[in-house]
């Protein structure tokens, strides 16, 4: 067995690799992204009701993108659904669901759509809406060969922790279970369309964006990496807990396949190593974009502050991970060597399996 040096040196060697090389072809029909601002290319844009703060469709967004203008994009540039779309044979993430015109989104199924949306949660009262959509669907052979990637559960540890900063009596454990309940309906639901590969990417540490840094500080609720302690105490009960639910419905569902992101593991990875061949941070609590304490204290728009070296910035705003982060953890989703992503990585998730008889 690798000593724990080599295995870390091995994981940095194999993400440069990946940022070096990435697919030649498409290595799935399509790609099915759900979720929430992580993976969201632009939804959001679309959405009457979401004013500036749920939007990022201004500058300084999307200053890194091709043409530098703002798409929808949660980012300097591309995000995580664009960057292991590209590993996976893509340009880039598949076009938001609500930007298709009618009579497009069948065709446009064929090759993948994006679903997510910036706020959204597991639960339907997580940012006021449903995160999953599932009524559209193509033949089933279509989808089952196809990758589901999953990004949520974040915005729902947001809420649930902005409600204990004053005396209550919610039940932690509770909670936590409920929400794994409903990731699993939807799960079911996703299954029975005809979905057999998901990738989950778990929420990380959702204590140490800029934000809930500076929530820590006035609360006096600091950790040992100086984030918020109630948020990253959650995001690490509910790692196991969607881990052995997947594990379960990969037995109760005949053909499913699943790759597991332990985000925590990766983070802290990170945290504690911030020099690698792969990459170089060197600001690891402060908002590219943005004032303030933390770069928090007033959010990302054309008269925010902005950083010059974005690459060596961990966080772009006080919420999301800047291109260079999503890059790194692209990487490791799609090629680790099983010390961040279970049981197996979406590239070899994506292999295509031998034909079973009727």
């Amino acid at each position: 067995m690798a000593s724990r040096g080599g295995a870390l040196a091995l994981v940095a060697l194999c993400w440069l690799e990946l940022a070096l090389h990435g697919a030649a072809a498409p290595l799935v029909p399509a790609v099915y992204v759900f979720g929430d601002s992580m993976v969201d290319v632009g939804n959001n844009n679309y959405i009457q009701k979401c004013k500036v703060d749920c939007r990022a469709d201004y500058p300084h967004f999307g200053v890194d993108y091709p043409g530098h203008a703002p798409t929808g994009r949660f980012s300097n540039g591309y995000n995580l659904a664009d960057q292991l779309a590209q590993l996976l044979g893509f340009d880039e993430s598949p076009p938001p669901f609500l930007s298709l015109p009618n009579g497009s989104l069948i065709p446009q199924m064929s090759r993948g759509v994006n679903f997510a949306s910036g706020g959204a949660g597991i639960r339907d009262i997580t940012g006021n809406g449903p995160v999953w959509t599932s009524e559209n669907r193509t033949a089933a052979d279509l989808v089952s060969n196809s990758l589901v990637f999953i990004s949520a559960g974040s915005n729902d540890l947001f809420e649930y922790v902005d409600h204990i900063q004053v005396p209550h009596n919610q039940n932690d454990t509770e909670f936590l279970r409920l929400l794994v309940a409903s990731y699993s309906d939807y799960l079911k639901d996703l299954y029975g369309a005809g979905a057999k590969r998901f990738s989950v990417l778990s929420p990380s540490l959702v204590g140490c964006c800029p934000s809930q840094r500076l929530i820590a500080q006035k609360s006096k609720d600091v950790d040992q990496y100086g984030c918020l302690g109630a948020g990253n105490n959650l995001s690490r009960q509910l790692y196991p807990m969607l881990a052995s639910m997947l594990h379960d419905l990969s037995l109760q569902m005949p053909g499913m396949n699943y790759s597991l992101v332990d985000s925590i593991r990766m983070a802290e990875f990170i945290f504690n190593n911030t020099h690698t061949p792969a990459y170089n941070f060197t600001v690891l609590d402060r908002a590219c974009c943005g004032s303030g304490k933390f770069g928090a204290e007033d959010g990302c728009d054309f008269s925010a502050d902005l950083c010059e070296n974005r690459d060596t910035y961990l966080f772009w705003d006080d919420y999301h991970p800047s291109n260079a982060a999503t890059k790194v953890a692209a990487n490791g989703i799609f090629g680790d060597p099983g010390i961040f992503v279970h049981p197996i990585n979406v590239q070899q998730l994506v292999q295509p399996r031998p034909q079973q008889s009727i």
